[in-house]
């Protein structure tokens, strides 16, 4: 199953890339009936394409921009010949209206380059910067944790659930703090085992991590916010016949047995929101920090499959779904 994810995630990053290259022939911004084409280029997350999770819901989100708004898209990924830095420093040099960096790991690259091209504009996607020339735009992920956590509290049989973090930072801090909060608002019993990775992207480290927490812990309902190592934690939930919570896309077809829902990060239509706005306002943004959160449907949950909900449970849900709507409940994050 490992080898076949692999061989079909690889075959849709090649597909993806092949469309873009195809419809992206030329790169020169042209005029079109008196107005200039926008080009967007985007610095990608240190996973990059095929994380079947942050990098391509980005990835989506400005091919979708690209179709809607006729704008030009350039992107760069890391590796061991490409670093952040090298990245931006292209695709300015490609004559970028407007430079994106995905994830708070390119932050000190951005802004280091940022300040040697303070004309050029950026938008920092998931950390916030206090340069005159970048744009930051996060979410609110707890919101979207506390409501898959919600679920995880009500599906739970041994009150024992459990959270695979890819690495330690503040970031995703958010995630377990938003999922803890929602387990216990359903299920006060419930105890939420923490484990991180340190790796966004090994899915073995993952499939690894979760067999200990479902031996050894007894977790029989797992959230992994951890990039394409989350993969090898559904996996191995499904394996071993337990629950699983995917994580910024839906990630249900990843482990069909066991993935209950995933909580949603759409970063895909955050960026091409903001890539509307800087069409709209003429190359610029009326904020400095843009925040998505489940009122502006920056998250939410997937559809809940493989169980469900009785009458009762579902009710409790869809009123935790209006309460942080609406904001009557807050999530402290200290």
């Amino acid at each position: 199953m490992y080898k076949f994810m692999m061989k079909w995630t690889s075959s849709i990053a090649l597909l993806i890339v092949a469309v873009v290259l195809l419809s992206s022939c030329s790169t020169q911004q042209v005029e079109v009936k008196g107005k200039k084409r926008i080009k967007v280029g985007i610095m990608l997350s240190s996973v990059g394409l095929g994380d079947q999770s942050f990098s391509d819901a980005a990835f989506a989100g400005l091919i979708k921009a690209r179709e809607d708004y006729d704008v030009f898209f350039e992107y760069r990924e890391p590796s061991d010949k490409l670093s952040f830095e090298k990245g931006f420093t292209e695709l300015i040099n490609e004559d970028c209206d407007l430079v994106v960096g995905l994830g708070f790991s390119v932050k000190d690259s951005l802004e280091k380059v940022a300040k040697e091209y303070p004309k050029q504009k950026f938008l920092l996607i998931d950390e916030v910067s206090d340069l005159q020339n970048v744009t930051s735009l996060t979410f609110k992920e707890e919101e979207g944790s506390f409501l898959v956590g919600a679920i995880a509290g009500l599906v739970t049989k041994n009150n024992v659930v459990g959270f695979v973090g890819g690495m330690d930072v503040p970031l995703i801090k958010k995630f377990e703090k938003g999922y803890i909060e929602g387990v216990k608002s359903t299920n006060p019993k419930a105890d939420v085992i923490v484990k991180y990775a340190g790796d966004f992207g090994k899915a073995d480290l993952g499939s690894e991590i979760a067999r200990d927490m479902i031996k050894k812990d007894k977790v029989d309902t797992v959230y992994a916010a951890a990039g394409f190592t989350g993969v090898g934690v559904l996996q191995e939930a499904q394996k071993d016949g337990k629950y699983a919570i995917g994580v910024d896309t839906d990630q249900f077809f990843i482990a069909e047995d066991a993935v209950v829902t995933s909580m949603l990060k759409n970063v895909d239509i955050a960026i091409h929101s903001a890539v509307k706005t800087f069409i709209e306002e003429n190359g610029k943004f009326p904020e400095k920090h843009m925040t998505f959160g489940l009122k502006e449907e920056g998250v939410g949950s997937a559809p809940i499959r493989v169980i469900t909900l009785d009458p009762t449970q579902e009710k409790t849900f869809e009123d935790i779904k209006q309460k942080l709507t609406n904001g009557d409940i807050t999530i402290p994050l200290d």
